[in-house]
Parts: structure tokens; sequence; C-alpha cells
């Protein structure tokens, strides 16, 4: 985040302190700011005109970070350049491997064909990791974007990884997660996924993006994994929902995405 002033909203990073004995743990500390965090993606209670300047000014910011030299703001060992794709394919089938519960037909489908649908594009950018609307912050009353925030899942990667996980949102059906479902785009100032990935491509200066099928299914997957890896920790009992009550989400993402991938 220190690095990515001036190029990105993010807030004033203060002190950064490494000696476990101090709290217990690594930790840093950065500026307070004041303002909006939108947990619901239909943004109930805005005007269409607003709605419209946030989703813009998400995507516009999604597109600044992309473009910034990160071997000039010192973030040139961020991670490794190149090979995303396959680097990350494999990492989260580990993930689930370490997690897995039960046979589940589409993850299995879809860990034996991604590797082979890996676009020869090899773009290489910062990839947030986690970019959505319930990650960044606007300002207190501005359809202003302040802030953008949980950066764990940063590296130097694709971004197109990040776009096709960004835009998953309109394929969403968990209101947890986030979800456009049911939203009235013609009358309530939000784009489509159609027109929201224009507006990306002409921030980036791509006609398009070729595969965009496999984009959308990998950032699933990778969901499909992590939501298996909160699944088990339910039925270890380490996690907040006892395990009799515990449903695991990975199927129906598995599916999902293994049915984009053919799309």
């Amino acid at each position: 985040m220190k690095a990515l002033a001036g190029h990105i909203p993010v807030p004033v990073m203060r002190a950064l302190c490494t000696d476990p004995e101090v709290i217990g743990t690594t930790f840093y500390v950065m500026d307070y700011l004041e303002g909006r965090i939108f947990r619901d993606a239909a943004l109930p209670g805005l005007t269409p005109i607003e709605r419209s300047a946030i989703y813009d000014d998400l995507n516009a910011t999604l597109a600044k970070l992309h473009a910034v030299d990160f071997e000039a703001v010192g973030l040139g060992d961020f991670g490794r350049p190149g090979n995303y794709f396959e680097r990350q394919v494999a990492r989260w089938t580990r993930q689930y491997r370490d997690a897995e519960s039960e046979p589940i037909p589409a993850m299995e489908a879809l860990i034996a064909e991604l590797p082979g649908r890996i676009p020869a594009d090899q773009s290489v950018s910062i990839a947030h990791g986690d970019f959505r609307l319930e990650n960044v912050m606007f300002h207190p009353t501005e359809p202003r974007l302040i802030a953008v925030l949980d950066w764990e899942l940063s590296t130097i990667g694709h971004p197109l990884a990040d776009i096709g996980y960004n835009a998953f949102l309109w394929r969403s059906h968990s209101l947890s997660w986030g979800s456009l479902d049911g939203v009235d785009f013609s009358a309530s100032g939000i784009p489509t996924e159609e027109d929201y990935v224009a507006a990306y491509c002409r921030r980036t200066g791509r006609a398009k993006i070729e595969d965009w099928a496999f984009y959308m299914s990998f950032g699933i997957f990778r969901l499909a994994s992590i939501s298996q890896g909160v699944y088990r920790r339910v039925l270890a009992g380490t996690a907040a929902t006892e395990g009799r009550d515990a449903v695991n989400g990975t199927p129906a993402l598995a599916e999902q995405a293994l049915a984009i991938l053919h799309s």
C-alpha cells in the first residue's frame, strides 16, 4: 500500500513492525479513513447516477492498478512474473486436495481441464487477488473511491485474473460474497457485465478479452477451493459454525465454473 500511494487510492501507511514480541505478531499501522463500504452490491438507497459512478470508479481503479509499473514503485520482488495461471491452478489444486472431504466430480474435471485451457496472453501486472466492491471504501457522501483494502492475496500476477474475478459479481448467487441477482440494469444505473468489462478494456487499451470463459472459470475455481478449505475447518470445529450445520458451497461453485469453461 505504501508503494502504491499516489497511483491508486490507499490509506497512508505509518509504521510496520516485524518484531512478534511487541503484540504477538507482525503488524502495521495505517491512517483511519472515514467512508462507506457497500456490503450490498445492488446499492439500495442510492440514485442511478450514484450507482453508475460507484461502479465506474471501481472499474477505473482496477485499470489504474494494472497500469502501475511495479518495478518503478519498488515492487519488483513482490512475486514471480510470468506463468501466473500455471502456478495458480497448481496452488489452488493443492489447497483443495489438502481440504478435500468428499468426491466432487466438477472439481476433478476443472483440475484436469484448466491447465490445458490457459490462454497464451502472458500479461504481467500487480494483481490485487480479491478485488470487489466489498473490499474498497468510498467517500462518506460522494460516489468516489477513497481506498482499496484487503491486499492479503496480492502479488505480481496477471491483470485478467483480477477482472475475471471482479466480474464474477454478475454471476454470483451468494449474497454474503456479493450478488446482482434481480437487478434491473436498464434502470438501476449499474452496468451489465458486458458493459463493465468493455469499460475495463477501453481503459487498458484492449480491443477485447479473448478466452473470457477461462478467466471467469478460473476465478470461480479458486473460490471453490477456498470454500472447501472453509468447509473443512467448519467440520473440524475450528470455524464459527459447528460441523452439523455445515453446508459445502464447493460443488455448486465447481459446477458453475465448469459450465462456463464449456460455454
